[in-house]
Formats: structure tokens, C-alpha cells, sequence
């Protein structure tokens, strides 16, 4: 019990008591002896063996106490649980790293970003992109922050901001340190958008450039060769009229697209009935669908059929998704439209308004980016029909807008059916 009394009480330097008290017993023993044989008097031995004790059991006790305010301090205040509760609750990849770049908490963000990095490990061998390796030397050679950006290529292709900030934490003594806070943020999201403006505004530039060149050239030609011409002024006219017809709808529907984006986090508040919308459209086309001798055969309810919705917005959803119908669709003969409803995937009811052709179809591989900005299947037969490569882009958001889906389904030589489909509003009984 004594072992174990003494063990637990100087845990820390069992070697230096047991040196201790082999000095205070050979110097009581000799001590003894010079008693014994009157070389000098109790009191003096007595003196002589307290100031030995004291030279052997106080450097003992100062060290015992000083590793004791470390047991009690920590030995880094940085690995504290309450450093690593906050450096696990932020939301991105988050690594704190001592000084000289050694791990000391990291997230489950972190990790996943980096499944390399581990504890109490130089970080740097675990990221290795020579971006962040360079800005993780001179933020510690400078104690100052440091931002860079790279591409990381492992799951996918992602664009990554690292921000590293020097974090001074008080040492156990008073004194103060540094450690680096490394925080990952993915720009991919913000990349993309970047990209998507740059061909937005390209592909704008260029559908706008051609029909602008064919209306300056004619312009020439009729103040030029044909100024006197009547039969060349009349054909020349016919298709500047064309080309600023085309001009003016792109015009329309860039705006149409903007204001639909902008707004697209507010949902329609008003409750419409769409069966009239649809009659509409249908009956606005009819002039078209005799122009391309095709016939629109309509399947609607009797009865109001409400939803949350835009009635502007549907009105150009409907149109784009019929006038394609008819445009390209035409060798078929015949366009449908009707109006069902059904359950959505998550078992919701929904209306379905659904408009299908019967003519040349669309191959697979189109299917995905019918829906992209000026995306075309085929681009000479699309601009021949007056198409500016934004309707289906349109749709979409409208749909989106209006917390919906849109279906597209189709085969070569089957035709295609596009649907809109909108979250059914339930109507009081008897209402």
C-alpha cells in the first residue's frame, strides 16, 4: 500500500524521490556516526541534516508542482475540447495546424476533402498542391493570412479557395503563440455561373451579329445597286422585315428569361385557372398550324382547373411548348394537347398539361440540354423556323418558378411529348 501511496503521489519523477532518499539516509547515517563519536553536537548534526533534506526534496517539490499546473493547464491550450467543438461545427473544411504545420483538429469536411490528413501529421504531405503548400509556408514564415485558389481534380473537378489565417493563442506560461486556421470553400458554384454568363453573352452576341449583318448588307444594297430597283427592293424587304422580326423576338425573350430568373425565388401567389390559358394559345396558333397544315386536337376538363401561377407566364410557357410542337413536329401531322392530373414521385397531386407531336422525334443523346441556352438540335433548320434557341430555356424556368417539373420524352421517328407539370390546388368541398 505504501508502493502504491507513494507511486500516486509523484507520478511523474518516481526516480529523483528514490534519489532523494538514498542522500537523506546516507547523510543520517553519517551524520549518526559523528554523534556517536563526539566529532560534533546533536544540534549541529541536526541543522546540517535538515539544510541536506532541504537540498534534496526541494528542487523535487518545485518540479512537481510545475507539472502539476501542467496536468491541470494542458500541455497546449489549442487541444482543448473547446477548440475542437468549433473547429468541428463550421459548416466547411476547417484544419487547425500548430506552428509547424502538424494537424491538430480537423472536421469531418475536412477529412472528406482530404481523407489524407491525419492528427498530429504535417499537413503538407497530405495536400499536396504546390498552391497550397506555398501559401501554407509563407503564412507561417510571415504570421500573416494567405488566400489561393486551385483546382482539385479528386472526386470531381472542383474549384477550391483556401484561406489560411494566423489564430494567437496564450501559451501555459503567459507568453503567446500562433497556430494556422486553414478553411476551404468550394467555388465551383461560382465558377460555373461565370462561365454560363461568358457564352450567355457570347451566344447572345452572335445570335444578335447575324441577323444585324443581314439588315445593314440589304440596307447597302437598296441605298446602292438596288435603289432603283422595285422588284429587288420588295424581296429585300420582305426578308429585313424577317430578320428584324427575328431580332425583336431574341430581344423579348432575353428579357422574358431575365425577369423570370430574377424572380424565381418568389413562387405565384395567384390562383389561375389554365384551361382558358390553354384555349388560348391554341386558338392564337390555329393561323400557324394551317400554315403548316397540321392539326391540334385538344383534350381539356370541362371544369376550372386552378393552380398557383403567373398568368404571363404561362401564356409564354404554353406558346413555346406548342409552337415547337407545330414547327418542328410538322411532318407528323397532328399536335396534341390535354390536361390530366396524377400523382408526383413524392406522391403529391399534380397537373399535368401535356403536348405531343408526331413527328421526327429527338435522339438521346439531345434530350439532357434541350433546356440550355440556345442549345439547338439543329441549328440551321432551328434558325430556318425562326427559332432563337431560348424557349425551352424559358419553359424550363417558368416551370421552375412555378415549383413544377418539366418532362421530356422522345424517340427518333416517335414524336416527342413535352409536359409541365404543377402542384394541384386542393379546392374547398362545394367550392
Amino acid at each position: 500500500m505504501a508502493t502504491d501511496a507513494s507511486s500516486s503521489m509523484f507520478p511523474p519523477w518516481p526516480d529523483r524521490l528514490r534519489h532523494s532518499a538514498i542522500i537523506l539516509l546516507a547523510a543520517g547515517l553519517a551524520l549518526s556516526a559523528l554523534v556517536l563519536f563526539g566529532e560534533v553536537s546533536p544540534t549541529i548534526a541536526a541543522v546540517v541534516f535538515v539544510c541536506v533534506a532541504g537540498a534534496a526534496l526541494v528542487p523535487w517539490r518545485l518540479h512537481n508542482a510545475v507539472a502539476s499546473r501542467d496536468e491541470v493547464l494542458g500541455i497546449n491550450p489549442v487541444e482543448a475540447a473547446a477548440v475542437s467543438a468549433v473547429v468541428s461545427g463550421m459548416p466547411d473544411p476547417a484544419v487547425l495546424l500548430d506552428r509547424a504545420g502538424r494537424v491538430i483538429h480537423l472536421n469531418a469536411a475536412a477529412s472528406q476533402l482530404a481523407p489524407a490528413l491525419r492528427k498530429n501529421e504535417l499537413a503538407q504531405f497530405a495536400l499536396r498542391s504546390p498552391d497550397i503548400i506555398t501559401a501554407l509556408r509563407e503564412a507561417i514564415a510571415t504570421a500573416e493570412p494567405r488566400r489561393t485558389t486551385y483546382l482539385d481534380h479528386v472526386p470531381v473537378d472542383r474549384w477550391m479557395e483556401l484561406i489560411i489565417t494566423p489564430v494567437s493563442v496564450p501559451t501555459n506560461f503567459g507568453g503567446s503563440d500562433y497556430c494556422m486556421l486553414m478553411t476551404f470553400h468550394d467555388q465551383t458554384p461560382l465558377r460555373r455561373v461565370e462561365e454560363m454568363r461568358a457564352d450567355f453573352v457570347a451566344n447572345a452576341s452572335h445570335e444578335l451579329r447575324t441577323p444585324l449583318a443581314a439588315l445593314s448588307g440589304f440596307i447597302d444594297t437598296l441605298q446602292g445597286p438596288a435603289k432603283d430597283d422595285a422588284k429587288a427592293r420588295e424581296r429585300f424587304l420582305g426578308i429585313m422585315h424577317a430578320q428584324a422580326t427575328r431580332m425583336a423576338r431574341l430581344i423579348d425573350d432575353l428579357l422574358s428569361l431575365s425577369r423570370v430568373e430574377l424572380s424565381a425565388h418568389v413562387r405565384p401567389d395567384t390562383l389561375v385557372d389554365i384551361v382558358p390559358i390553354i384555349r388560348q394559345v391554341v386558338d392564337g396558333l390555329e393561323p400557324l398550324a394551317g400554315e403548316r397544315q397540321v392539326r391540334i386536337e385538344i383534350d381539356l376538363p370541362a371544369t376550372p382547373v386552378q393552380i398557383a401561377g403567373d398568368r404571363e407566364e404561362l401564356l409564354r410557357l404554353f406558346e413555346n411548348l406548342v409552337e415547337n410542337a407545330l414547327k418542328y413536329g410538322a411532318s407528323g401531322g397532328k399536335v396534341m394537347v390535354s390536361l390530366t392530373s396524377a400523382a408526383s414521385p413524392d406522391g403529391a397531386a399534380e397537373v399535368r398539361v401535356m403536348v405531343r407531336d408526331f413527328g421526327p422525334g429527338i435522339a438521346p443523346e439531345h434530350l439532357p440540354r434541350l433546356t440550355e441556352r440556345f442549345y439547338r438540335v439543329d441549328v440551321g433548320d432551328s434558325r430556318a423556323q425562326g427559332g432563337t434557341g431560348l424557349g425551352l430555356s424559358l419553359v424550363k424556368h417558368i416551370v421552375n418558378r412555378h415549383r413544377g417539373r418539366l418532362l421530356i420524352e422522345s424517340a427518333l421517328k416517335n414524336g416527342a411529348t413535352f409536359t409541365a407539370c404543377f402542384p394541384q390546388i386542393k379546392t374547398p368541398a362545394g367550392g
